[in-house]
């Protein structure tokens, strides 16, 4: 087994596996990381295309494989769609292919469609989170080019690289999104570790400009307290700040807790100038998309 080559594939390579037989077309790549590339890729004769990566390191691509077959075996739409070898000049390099996800990493999401998006975003990932932490495992490297938000507000998290076992040190991770960044704990990976990660990517994705101020302290005098500051004073997170609060402090006893909690705050009528505020954009295309399904079965059913 070899590690991947520095000089990656063009357009029009077919990536054949050894044991399965798959054959992949590159298409062209999507991006590469600290531990590998991925590249879209179809099959031929097939319009479906897929995301296929392939790691530097074969034991480290071995790892996060094996974390996405325990997944695929507790997830309705598994990430993971197969695994195998591929012979190039430079020797067999290990690879996987996954769904691929058509989207907007998470920063240009609520960028272009606004922060009110936000609830309905954090939802979701607080879900996948559950199921991953409920595996046994810690995401890690939470930050927002690790999610990608479909047209339709549902989240995918990529690269799993940075995955690791709960009770272990974590393995990779992004200095603002970081626990120990912040001096707040240690990277001993835990269901709260996600969590913190998860408040101060709402933060930057509410704030940012208050987030890089929070950050500018002395690293042997940075702490969560600054990130607290930020919430008390910004009128952006005030909506959230109840549940940020309790994340970047620890206080939430699991990831099933804080989604509940983030239920009854995305969900929760909120009084402004004496009447009720109105309800965020995604709400009201979940609510139409739910009566379009609805019609839909209400047809089929009675159809004669």
């Amino acid at each position: 087994m070899t590690t991947l080559s520095n000089a990656g594939y063009p357009p029009g390579t077919v990536i054949t596996g050894k044991w399965r037989k798959s054959r992949y077309i590159v298409e062209r790549m999507l991006g590469k990381g600290a531990n590998g590339r991925v590249y879209l890729v179809q099959q031929p004769g097939s319009s479906e295309r897929y995301a296929l990566k392939m790691g530097y390191d074969a034991l480290d691509l071995q790892s996060e494989i094996n974390v996405l077959r325990t997944l695929r075996e507790k997830m309705p739409d598994a990430f993971l769609v197969e695994a195998d070898d591929h012979q190039d000049s430079s020797g067999e390099v290990p690879f996987y292919v996954m769904r691929y996800i058509e989207g907007s990493q998470l920063q240009r999401f609520v960028r272009v469609r606004g922060k009110e998006w936000l609830g309905l975003i954090g939802l979701k990932l607080l879900e996948k989170l559950i199921v991953l932490h409920r595996s046994g495992y810690i995401f890690g490297d939470l930050k927002p080019e690790n999610v990608i938000v479909s047209a339709y507000g549902q989240v995918e998290l990529i690269d799993y690289g940075g995955v690791s076992a709960a009770g272990r040190s974590v393995k990779q991770f992004t200095e603002w999104y970081d626990r120990g960044y912040w001096n707040a704990g240690s990277r001993t990976g835990d269901e709260s570790y996600d969590l913190f990660s998860f408040a101060v990517m709402c933060i930057q994705l509410l704030d940012e400009e208050a987030l890089k101020s929070a950050s500018a302290q002395l690293p042997q005098v940075r702490s969560v307290a600054d990130l607290q500051a930020v919430l008390r004073k910004s009128p952006q997170l005030r909506p959230y700040a109840c549940w940020l609060s309790q994340a970047l402090a620890g206080e939430f006893a699991d990831s099933r807790e804080a989604l509940n909690l983030w239920k009854s705050t995305v969900y929760a009528p909120s009084r402004r100038s004496g009447g009720y505020e109105k309800a965020p954009r995604w709400l009201k295309n979940s609510f139409i998309m739910s009566l379009i399904v609805l019609g839909c079965a209400l047809y089929l059913f009675l159809r004669p």
